[in-house]
């Protein structure tokens, strides 16, 4: 399944300047954007699939994780994070607010 273009725009904007999207895990898995330093992962998930998206960023083992997810689905993912026992930031997709698990 193709990626819409404001999926890739907000990989772009997590990656920065001189990170990666689409950065492959060692499980095969792809982490939707890793910054330059390799210390923040970005997740974002437009469609509800938090379980594997916190699986990815678990597995990522960045220092910083970031869920990024559309405004309504904010507590869910905040919640999906503490059941996963990760310590991150949920965003909302325009990065306006923000809830640090």
């Amino acid at each position: 399944m193709s990626k819409s273009n404001s999926h890739k725009q907000l990989q772009i904007k997590a990656a920065g300047k001189n990170g990666t999207i689409e950065k492959v895990l060692p499980s095969g898995k792809k982490l939707d954007a890793l910054s330059a330093n390799g210390k923040r992962a970005t997740e974002v998930e437009r469609c509800g699939n938090l379980k594997q998206a916190t699986a990815r960023l678990k597995e990522s083992g960045a220092s910083q994780k970031v869920l990024q997810v559309p405004t309504s689905d904010m507590q869910r993912a905040a919640n999906a994070l503490k059941n996963a026992g990760i310590s991150g930031t949920v965003k909302n997709l325009s990065g306006t607010k923000r809830k640090s698990v």
